[in-house]
């Protein structure tokens, strides 16, 4: 009886390693933006230098927007690539992709049609990534993970600049407590998004990398040179400042002095984080912080509109 117990443990394990090893198969939506050749390359490409393993993407929902040109003028270029070189299948829709995939990822540069598109996915019960931005209002943001929520199915939405390693450093301690933290990187505007969701998220997900959430009020004004400056209050009093600038960067203040953060270290990193994700259902990131910083930009745009008023920060979704 012993020897029969023992053969069966063996098999089992067998089994769950054999699984465990497989790959994880990957949907994308959306395939008008460079991060769909540049993800499926790290995943697919097993001879590259900065390959992930656990996940391929083996198909594709080739969606795109017809009034932003940054959609409609490079959509036909990637999924040529993903198609051609990669192999991956197109499916008509989203639910369709569902059926042949373990994990999606929801890709459009334009955040408009996210909403539309996650609801299809959670519905389906399947681990979602959403890149950035979250989606095309703050309200939709909302939506996303509250429907997420109900339906028990793990969402994450980041940008690749939380995870660069000087950012997770600060974030960390290895520096001391945080005192005060200034970020930047571009903020290109798009008429059909609010003003930071569509570049200014990088500086912006640096910034609360950083300092964690927490943020109570947002004011927002320009530098000397007239570029967006953001400046928000946390609740224990600290200061964390987001400025548009043409390259990627910041500065911690810190118990230990001041240190470098903000830099980008290359999609790698994020894309190891989302395959992590799929296989464990546990984002890196809490639900809350990510749905504050899109409440910060929201905030952001408010205060615009208001000639810089401080607005008060508000985040009510569960």
């Amino acid at each position: 009886m012993n020897h029969i117990r023992l053969i069966g443990i063996l098999l089992v394990t067998s089994l769950v390693f054999t699984i465990q090893a497989k790959d994880l198969r990957i949907g994308m939506v959306g395939l008008d933006t460079s991060h769909v050749t540049a993800f499926t390359r790290i995943l697919n490409d097993t001879s590259a230098k900065d390959h992930i393993p656990g996940g391929k993407v083996v198909a594709a929902v080739k969606d795109s927007s017809s009034d932003i040109k940054a959609s409609y003028s490079r959509v036909e270029k990637f999924t040529s690539e993903l198609t051609s070189k990669w192999n991956v299948k197109l499916y008509p829709s989203v639910n369709e992709l569902c059926q042949n995939v373990d994990a999606v990822m929801i890709e459009n540069v334009d955040g408009r049609p996210h909403l539309k598109h996650a609801i299809d996915v959670i519905n389906a019960g399947k681990p979602l990534y959403i890149d950035k931005p979250l989606a095309g209002t703050f309200d939709d943001c909302i939506k996303i993970y509250r429907l997420a929520k109900q339906n028990k199915v793990p969402v994450f939405s980041a940008s690749s600049l939380r995870f660069s390693k000087s950012t997770l450093d600060a974030r960390a301690g290895k520096y001391g407590k945080v005192l005060q933290c200034e970020t930047f990187s571009p903020a290109h505007i798009e008429p059909h998004h609010p003003d930071l969701f569509w570049y200014g998220i990088h500086g912006v997900e640096s910034l609360f990398t950083v300092m964690g959430p927490g943020c109570i009020s947002v004011k927002r004004g320009t530098t000397k040179n007239g570029k967006i400056m953001v400046t928000g209050k946390w609740n224990d009093g600290r200061i964390g400042i987001f400025r548009e600038n043409n390259g990627y960067g910041g500065i911690a203040k810190c118990e230990n002095g001041e240190h470098p953060v903000g830099n980008y270290d290359g999609y790698a990193p994020l894309v190891e984080e989302i395959i992590r994700f799929f296989i464990s259902g546990k984002a890196p990131v809490e639900d809350r912080e990510t749905l504050e910083i899109y409440a910060f930009m929201h905030a952001a745009d408010e205060s615009k509109s208001a000639n810089g008023k401080e607005i008060p920060l508000k985040l009510d979704w569960e």
